[in-house]
């Protein structure tokens, strides 16, 4: 039996994914197939999206027209070596894996290495039909290539093109973003607590200011600085927060952070 979607790794992103696809009507559950070494991921695929769940990878990749690589990149090697000897030749590898080059890809999967491959990088509010994915053509990867792996995260996400060498940077905004601002409203309701609120008001108050601070962010014709400019006014409560923060070193600990996540992207692909 022929599939149009292979999954090599049915862990949270992958989920997203699927339901995207599905929810959208892209695909229907008989056309994807799963492979996890988890039971249960492969119960939650097929229980809960109805899409057959396998525990042998190749059992996944055999058939498929396109092959999603959703695998932690330690184990890169490892798991594609394998895979290579009884994948499709013809079909499309579509990788989510953090910092592992489309011509890793092709190495680890030998063979002639003219494995149309396209490297991506999705985030998780993929989950809630809301997320970023960047996409970048491998060197064997075509215009049709690129148009049918928009059409599998457009599904749940806006996506853009770029480089593959640009990568890693998108890793560190966009694919590491969200836990980022996970950080940050955890640290809202920790201080929201410490002032005297409940958990449940903290929590509510926190989760909601960043849900709207995030909307104005997308729908408003002005910049995040001039977004903040406005909220702050002179000698008010959120000066007083700002240059707290800027005086602790907190702008600047973030863009090094960003640095180091890009950077362990680029060490991961070595």
């Amino acid at each position: 039996m022929t599939f149009e979607l292979g999954i090599v790794g049915a862990g949270n992103m992958a989920e997203a994914i699927v339901r995207g696809v599905l929810g959208a009507r892209v695909l229907t559950p008989a056309q994807i197939i799963a492979a996890d070494v988890a039971a249960a991921r492969r119960n939650l695929f097929a229980e809960q999206l109805g899409v057959p769940a396998v525990e042998d990878a190749a059992r996944a990749v055999a058939n498929a027209r396109i092959v999603l690589l959703s695998i932690k990149p330690q184990k890169a090697a490892e798991v594609l070596e394998p895979l290579g000897k009884v994948m499709n030749p013809d079909a499309l590898i579509v990788s989510i894996m953090a910092g592992i080059s489309s011509a890793a890809i092709a190495r680890y999967l030998g063979g002639n290495n003219d494995w149309r491959i396209v490297r991506t990088m999705p985030n998780t509010p993929m989950l809630v039909g809301e997320g970023m994915v960047a996409i970048a053509p491998g060197r064997h990867a075509t215009a049709q290539d690129l148009a049918a792996t928009r059409r599998i995260f457009e599904a749940a996400a806006k996506v853009i093109e770029l480089d593959e060498q640009r990568m890693d940077a998108v890793t560190a905004i966009s694919g590491s973003g969200p836990a980022y601002f996970f950080l940050l409203v955890e640290q809202m309701i920790r201080a929201g607590v410490e002032l005297g609120l409940t958990a449940e008001q903290a929590h509510a108050l926190a989760t909601r200011t960043a849900a709207g601070a995030a909307k104005m962010l997308l729908h408003s014709p002005d910049s995040p600085e001039e977004l903040r400019r406005k909220v702050t006014s002179p000698g008010g409560t959120t000066q007083a927060a700002i240059e707290t923060m800027q005086a602790r070193g907190v702008p600047e600990s973030i863009v090094a952070a960003l640095h180091r996540a890009a950077q362990r992207s680029r060490e991961l692909g070595c």
